[in-house]
C-alpha cells in the first residue's frame, strides 16, 4: 500500500480524506488499492480513513479486529451499532470533504459501491461525500511499462491468430463446412497454445447473430457458416500466468465467398469513420496536452453515426477501459449508457469500438485498442480498413 501516493492524489483532488468501507467483500476496489490480501473472511463492517495529511485511522469490529492490521494507522474497535456510529463520527472529526466509492446519481456505476444508508449517515454529520472515481482511475487503470509490454505481446499474438482464423474459416467452408461454435473452439485452442488466456469466448457471429452485440454461440444452437454469410469475430486475450497482464480486445467483420453488398459497405464505412473520429479526438487532445473525458471521445464517434442518420442503431458506448480486468476501472468512452466525466489518463489502455446493429439482418463493429502516454496516444494493433473477404 502506498499511503504517500494516496495522500498526494487526495491533495490534488481537494478532498480532506478518502474513506474506504466494506463488509462481505462488496468493494473489491478498496482491497486492491489498499493492497489487502485476497480471500479475507469479512462479515462485519470495517472503515479505513486516509486523510490528505496525517496518519490513517481504522475502525473494525471486535470479532474481526485483525482485518486491517496489515495497514498502517491507529485502530479503534466496536461491537454494537451505537458504538460503531459514535466512534465513526469521532474518527471522521476534522474532515469534511470525503471521497468514497460513490457516484452522484449513480452516473459512474462501476465505482458506485457505497450503500445509500452509509452516505445518509455521514451527511447527517455534515460531511460532503464526493466521488473517488478519478482517484480510482489513477490507482486501477494507470499501467506500468511492464504492463504495457504485456499488452503489446498479446496484441502481436492475437492479431496473428485472428488472421489465421479467417483463413481457417474459409478453408473449412470450402471443404467440409464449419459453424460458429467450431470456430470459437479453434480460436480458443490457438489462444491457449500461444500462452494466453481468455475469460470466455471468443465470439463468432453469423448474419443476424452479428446484430446481437453480446451474442455467444453455444454447441447446441451454433449456426453453420456458409458461402455468402456475413461474419463478425470479437476476440480478446492476455498473457497467461501474469496477474498484472493487460488484455488485448478486438473485433473484425467479413463476408464469405463473395463481395460485400452496397449496404454492408456503407455501414462499414460509417462505423470506420466513427471509430477514426474517436481515435482522432484522443490523439489530438494528448498531442495538445489537453484533458479529455471519456464522454467526449464517445461523442466524437456518436456524432458521425448520428449525422449519417444511423444513431438509433448504435446502441452501446464507444469503448471501455482495459487493464488487468477486460473491463477496467478507468474512464470508459461513454456518453450513452453513462455520462463518463472521468479523464482519460496517460498510461491507460481502452477500446474504441463503435457499431451498428440491424436486428434480423447483420451488425458491424470495428474495435481497436489505444494506449496513452504524456503527449501521445496510439492505436496498438492492426486497424481494419475494409471488410475481410473470407
Amino acid at each position: 500500500m502506498q499511503i504517500e501516493a494516496i495522500q498526494e492524489a487526495l491533495r490534488e483532488s481537494g478532498a480532506d480524506a478518502w474513506l474506504f468501507y466494506d463488509h462481505h467483500y462488496r468493494d473489491p476496489i478498496a482491497y486492491r488499492i489498499l493492497g489487502m490480501a485476497e480471500g479475507l473472511h469479512v462479515t462485519r463492517r470495517w472503515y479505513y480513513l486516509v486523510p490528505a495529511h496525517g496518519e490513517p485511522r481504522k475502525l473494525v469490529h471486535r470479532i474481526e479486529s485483525l482485518r486491517l492490521d496489515a495497514l498502517p494507522g491507529t485502530k479503534d474497535e466496536y461491537s454494537s451499532w451505537q458504538e460503531l456510529e459514535a466512534k465513526l463520527e469521532v474518527m471522521l472529526g476534522g474532515v469534511t470533504k470525503i471521497a468514497m466509492q460513490y457516484s452522484p446519481r449513480n452516473a459512474i456505476m462501476y465505482v458506485s459501491l457505497v450503500d445509500a444508508g452509509t452516505v445518509e449517515l455521514l451527511r447527517s454529520w455534515g460531511k460532503n461525500i464526493i466521488s473517488s472515481a478519478d482517484m480510482v482511475s489513477h490507482f486501477e487503470a494507470v499501467l506500468s511499462e511492464e504492463q504495457v509490454a504485456s499488452h503489446f505481446k498479446a496484441q502481436v499474438l492475437l492479431d496473428e491468430i485472428l488472421a489465421a482464423g479467417w483463413k481457417q474459416m474459409g478453408d473449412r467452408v470450402r471443404a467440409v463446412g464449419t459453424d460458429e461454435f467450431a470456430m470459437v473452439q479453434w480460436l480458443a485452442e490457438k489462444i491457449e497454445q500461444a500462452g494466453m488466456v481468455t475469460e470466455h469466448g471468443p465470439n463468432v457471429s453469423v448474419g443476424p447473430n452479428a446484430a446481437d452485440s453480446h451474442y455467444e454461440p453455444k454447441l447446441e444452437s451454433s449456426h453453420a457458416i456458409r458461402k455468402g454469410d456475413f461474419v463478425l469475430i470479437d476476440i480478446w486475450s492476455k498473457m497467461a500466468g501474469d496477474q498484472k497482464a493487460v488484455w488485448y480486445d478486438i473485433t473484425w467483420t467479413g463476408v464469405v465467398g463473395r463481395e460485400p453488398t452496397e449496404r454492408e459497405q456503407q455501414t462499414f464505412a460509417t462505423v470506420v469513420a466513427a471509430r477514426d473520429a474517436a481515435i482522432k479526438a484522443v490523439e489530438d487532445a494528448f498531442a495538445a496536452n489537453r484533458p479529455i473525458a471519456g464522454w467526449e471521445a464517445d461523442q466524437a464517434a456518436r456524432d458521425v453515426i448520428v449525422a449519417a442518420g444511423q444513431g438509433a442503431w448504435f446502441t452501446h458506448r464507444t469503448g471501455h477501459n482495459i487493464a488487468t480486468e477486460l473491463h477496467g476501472n478507468g474512464a470508459h468512452l461513454d456518453n450513452l449508457e453513462t455520462h463518463d466525466e472521468r479523464l482519460i489518463l496517460p498510461r491507460t489502455c481502452f477500446s474504441v469500438e463503435p457499431g451498428l446493429y440491424y436486428p434480423g439482418e447483420f451488425g458491424i463493429r470495428s474495435e481497436v485498442n489505444m494506449i496513452t502516454r504524456p503527449g501521445k496516444a496510439v492505436v496498438t494493433g492492426k486497424v481494419q480498413r475494409e471488410l475481410v473477404r473470407i
